[in-house]
């Protein structure tokens, strides 16, 4: 025997009724009726004026019964229209913490569902985030420190944020529902949302792994779902529909809205279309001057539909469009869309009862995409009902309405629980200064909570089934933000020195607060650091308190008659690396560090520097044998106290230095240098230079050959 299901479409402007039997896994439709709200009843899909729907419902459900039998289930739908989409956007800052994973992705996505959410109400004080139910999300990117990624599974980076566009459903419209049904004594046998509803009759569930948007086109609004993956993904709607094709109608031609409905809905049939304005006039319009008319209306309403779809799916296109309700009948309105969308003509279509497979119909009951959504939720309640299921989430009972395949995220929001709760805080951060500088040592990071189901460790992502039990253990707060004066400065601060042969480490000077201090001290909040590091060489020579090598490096000096002499041969050298430097010099680490030794010069050698002589002196030839005549030429003295050649002159000592003129040398000098003496009974001789005569008071020069001649 064939079972019977009655169903409601309760729209804007109407109400539909069908009948609907099932014989052997195909649907039969045995009747339909519309009955229009006698007034504003009903607005933007929600129930305003529960009696006055609850009449029309009675007088559908006792039209059929006269038919058909006794009615006392039905199957009816949320519109659409009630759904609500918002896109929010949540950072993370994740500098130090472990790699993501996908269960903190997950947590991610359910505080960025969670905002959008808290966005919905937060211009109503009197509605709370727990009045919606969340009936789908999908992400519209991940990012990585400013940077759209794939994944952020195995991530490591500064920030990560995510942003989605969910869509929630008022639970006051399922609660008006069922009381308009109350009223006229039906029990809810099954409810669906309008979308889901034409798209399980139109779209089977092979066929949801396409991208592909629906769009239910009524009097007031158009409805939009989006299929991907093999489920919806987001829903969405625009408040343009076929009410403003009809205005525009009734304003270019002067006629009662009424009238411009019906020759909205001649146009499809007839090539002329006879109206009578609110003057009396009556005229026959030509189909091609009608459709002109509309064309602003039309292409107003082709671009509020293809750029809610874009922004629904990611600000792609859709791979195809199907379109149903009494407004998808509007003329080039196809044609149009598919231009919008950058899709091939054939990609977007009107699909009516026709397009619905296992489907038969009475006869009397014509082919008309209006007629899928009725059908749809009729079928709907029969192969994908939707019911409550109750968990328990911390101890509180949460009812849930299952519109998907419900997960523990999908509790979590239900129970209003924050998003805050599934990690543990943050440690306070530590802020100090140093050298003028605000510095923020971050705290931990807190470890994230467990979520357990039905005393099972798992997941926002696992599904859930009725009387499932959810516990959330909170996660552990991270530790406060701590750090000691040498985890803040740089490693450069610290260096090793290797000075005259021996390894010295040089730290830097630091103050904390003023007080100098070690630089492995813990700090403390708002403490004023104050960092001095040895850069040069004699700033190092000071930190290792060898200062007497600076003073030893001074350059070399002495007074000479009240003038002063500075000798840089005679000074210490300054090694860095085995090259002379400078104290300016900056040194970095692992120099090797040498101030080279330098004695105390004797008078010779000062002399030697300065080009003065202490002696002069000249070799000769002497009866065959060199002599070597010398006679000092200065006198030099520290006070009354003579100095010799050999004696040391140190840095800064004053000296008199006096030159003395001395006659040349003449021959007889020689003999105060030679041990030669006349032979006794030597008679005569004669003196002889270079060969020639000469006497003994005659001038010689270095080099001369003397010689006495004995006779």
């Amino acid at each position: 025997m064939a079972s019977k299901l009655f169903a409601l479409d309760i729209g804007t402007r109407s109400v539909v009724g069908i009948i609907l039997e099932e014989r052997n896994e195909t649907f039969h439709v045995v009747d339909i009726l519309v009955e229009e709200h006698k007034e504003r009843a009903m607005v933007d899909g929600q129930i305003h004026n529960v009696l006055k729907v609850a009449e029309v419902i009675q007088s559908i459900k006792k039209q059929l019964e006269e038919k058909h039998g006794p009615l006392e289930k039905v199957s009816v739908a949320a519109a659409g229209r009630a759904l609500k989409t918002e896109q929010a956007e949540v950072k993370l800052d994740i500098k130090n913490r472990p790699i993501f994973s996908e269960d903190d992705i997950s947590r991610l996505e359910l505080a960025a569902v969670q905002q959008a959410q808290n966005n919905i109400v937060q211009n109503d004080t009197e509605t709370e985030s727990s009045h919606y139910y969340c009936v789908g999300y999908s992400v519209l990117y991940y990012r990585l420190d400013g940077e759209e990624i794939g994944s952020l599974v195995d991530q490591q980076g500064r920030e990560a944020s995510i942003e989605v566009i969910a869509t929630f459903l008022p639970r006051v419209v399922v609660e008006s529902l069922l009381s308009a049904l109350k009223r006229a004594n039906l029990e809810m046998e099954a409810l669906t949302l309008e979308p889901i509803a034409a798209i399980n009759v139109l779209i089977p569930p092979t066929m949801r792994r396409l991208n592909v948007a629906l769009v239910d086109i009524g009097a007031g609004t158009s409805d939009i779902a989006i299929t991907d993956f093999g489920t919806v993904v987001a829903y969405g709607m625009v408040p343009n529909a076929g009410d403003e094709i009809t205005e525009a109608l009734s304003d270019h031609f002067l006629l009662d809205f009424p009238l411009a409905e019906d020759a909205k809905r001649a146009i499809n049939t007839n090539d002329f279309i006879p109206i009578q304005d609110i003057l009396g006039f009556e005229q026959n319009i030509p189909k091609e001057e009608m459709i002109a008319a509309i064309k602003p209306a039309i292409l107003e309403l082709a671009t509020s539909i293809s750029t809610e779809i874009l922004r629904l799916n990611n600000n792609r296109s859709t791979k195809a469009v199907m379109l149903v309700g009494g407004g998808s009948l509007t003329p080039s309105l196809t044609t149009i869309l598919a231009d919008k969308l950058n899709l091939p003509a054939n990609r977007v279509a009107v699909r009516g009862i026709d397009a619905i497979q296992s489907l038969t119909k009475e006869a009397h009951i014509p082919v008309s995409p209006e007629l899928v959504t009725p059908i749809g939720i009729a079928i709907a309640a029969k192969r994908a009902p939707i019911q409550y299921m109750s968990v328990k989430v911390n101890n509180q009972v949460v009812r849930l309405f299952e519109l998907k395949e419900m997960t523990v995220g999908d509790a979590l929001l239900a129970a209003n629980i924050p998003t805050r709760q599934l990690y543990g805080k943050p440690g306070a951060a530590l802020s100090v200064e140093v050298n003028g500088q605000p510095i923020h040592i971050p705290g931990e990071h807190g470890k994230p909570a467990v979520i357990m189901l039905n005393g099972l460790k798992t997941n926002t992502k696992e599904v859930i089934k009725n009387k499932d039990i959810i516990e959330i253990l909170e996660g552990e707060n991270g530790k406060e933000g701590s750090a000691s004066v040498r985890d803040l400065i740089d490693n450069a601060s610290v260096k090793t020195i290797y000075f005259q042969g021996v390894s010295h480490t040089v730290e830097p000077t630091v103050k904390v607060n003023g007080k100098a201090i070690s630089i492995d001290t813990a700090l403390k909040e708002r403490d004023k650091i104050t960092v001095d590091t040895p850069q040069t060489v004699e700033q190092v020579l000071h930190a290792l308190r060898k200062e007497h090598y600076i003073a030893q490096l001074s350059p070399y000096s002495v007074t000479i008659n009240d003038k002063n002499h500075y000798i840089p041969d005679l000074s210490s050298k300054l090694l860095l690396n085995g090259n002379i430097v400078k104290l300016t010099y900056p040194v970095q680490d692992n120099d090797v560090l040498e101030v080279g030794a330098a004695n105390p010069p004797t008078l010779q050698q000062l002399a030697n520097q300065l080009d003065k002589k202490l002696t002069e002196h000249i070799t000769v030839t002497f009866q065959g044998e060199a002599v070597e005549l010398t006679r000092e030429c200065a006198v030099v003295t520290i006070g009354e106290k003579r100095v010799s050649p050999m004696d040391y002159i140190p840095s800064g000592t004053s000296l008199q230095w006096k030159q003395e003129n001395h006659s040349p040398w003449i021959f007889q000098d020689v003999f105060r240098f030679t041990n030669w003496n006349m032979p006794e009974g030597a008679s005569s001789f004669q003196i002889i230079r270079n060969g020639q005569p000469s006497r003994f008071d005659e001038e010689i020069f270095g080099g001369d050959l003397l010689e006495i001649i004995l006779k």
